[in-house]
């Protein structure tokens, strides 16, 4: 079993547990539209587009609306549990794109609730979550008004971006990706100017 497809069990494990009216850290997203959102995005080509291109997202939000509406809880879940379609251009990247997709929605769903603790990740999980680090941050971070570093308690740069004064972000692989896609409940040690630490907490980040 790939990074991926363990990610994705995790993550309709837990969705089962928390149930569709749970929170998650998607502002105004239940685990229902959530859920509603990964399975547009890998069912649904016609409205995928508008996921990252601004002038079609209310078409995509319209589907997205119809898709946790209309479909049983428990339906849901089996076709996020149950992978991309073979027509679906998912299927055969899943190894590469869903990796980050579902372990960042797994923890959307897992840090909205009080008393959330990180996971203890295993080396394959991390490794695969630090790689695209580097390209995600240059992206997600392009707004930040700092010369950001992202760096792990053991020392290592996995990226530098933007300009102005200097802020270090340090923390975990996979609390840095995080950060990176626009997520603050992260455990992670911020150094620079007050000011500058701030703003770049408060900058918009993610894809």
């Amino acid at each position: 079993m790939s990074v991926a497809q363990r990610e994705r069990a995790d993550l309709v494990a837990t969705l089962h547990t928390v149930g569709p009216d749970a929170p998650t850290l998607c502002e105004g997203w239940t685990a229902r539209d959530l859920a509603a959102h990964l399975v547009l995005r890998e069912r649904r080509l016609d409205a995928t587009p508008g996921i990252a291109f601004a002038p079609l997202a209310g078409y995509t939000a319209k589907v997205q609306r119809q898709i946790a509406e209309s479909t049983d809880w428990n339906d849901l879940l089996a076709m996020i549990a149950s992978g991309p379609p073979i027509f679906s251009p998912f299927k055969l990247l899943d190894p590469l794109v869903n990796v980050t997709e579902m372990f960042v929605h797994h923890e959307d769903v897992r840090r909205a609730a009080p008393g959330w603790a990180p996971r203890d990740l295993d080396g394959q999980t991390v490794s695969a979550l630090r790689r695209p680090i580097p390209l995600i941050s240059r992206v997600a971070m392009a707004k930040v008004p700092a010369r950001v570093m992202l760096r792990t308690p053991e020392g290592r740069e996995l990226a530098r971006v933007g300009r102005g004064p200097d802020v270090t972000v340090t923390g975990a692989a996979e609390e840095l990706l995080l950060f990176a896609l626009g997520r603050n409940a992260v455990r992670a040690a911020f150094t620079g100017h007050d000011d500058a630490v701030a703003a770049v907490i408060a900058a918009p980040r993610g894809l």
